[in-house]
């Protein structure tokens, strides 16, 4: 499968990717994340040049954990900068468009995987499990 995404989007994730593995603040989002989830940033941060390849189940989840972490922190940033500034500021304004572009992005992702898992209940005729998530590929 192919998750389709915008220039604006690609911009939107790859600003949220950087601010999320920032290691000093700068706009108010700085994130005390566990390994696992700075190591799924950054390895999504390297593929932002365009639509995504998604083959397994398995990597749908972690894109979609990645992208699920940039939004937190384009949340953040978003509200930070209202706070700080005006809800009419163009800095609030841009925050909150790169909010709503990963936001649809993510939206997007997740409807891709209640795809896929349904596809793959539907063809083994049991629940999905890792091993199956990981393993069962889905065609571009």
């Amino acid at each position: 499968m192919i998750l389709y995404v915008s220039y604006e989007e690609v911009r939107a994730l790859r600003q949220g990717a950087r601010s999320f593995l920032r290691e000093e603040p700068l706009g108010g989002c700085v994130v005390a994340a566990p390994p696992t989830a700075r190591a799924e940033v950054s390895a999504l941060d390297e593929k932002l040049v365009g639509d995504i390849g998604v083959e397994t189940l398995a990597q749908q989840r972690v894109l979609a954990s990645a992208v699920s972490h940039i939004v937190e922190c384009l949340r953040v940033e978003m509200e930070t900068l209202v706070g700080e500034t005006h809800p009419a500021h163009e800095g609030a304004v841009a925050a909150y468009f790169d909010y709503a572009h990963a936001l649809s992005v993510l939206q997007r992702l997740r409807e891709i995987g209640g795809e896929m898992e349904a596809m793959i209940e539907l063809v083994t005729g049991k629940p999905v499990d890792a091993q199956t998530a990981a393993s069962f590929h889905f065609p571009d």
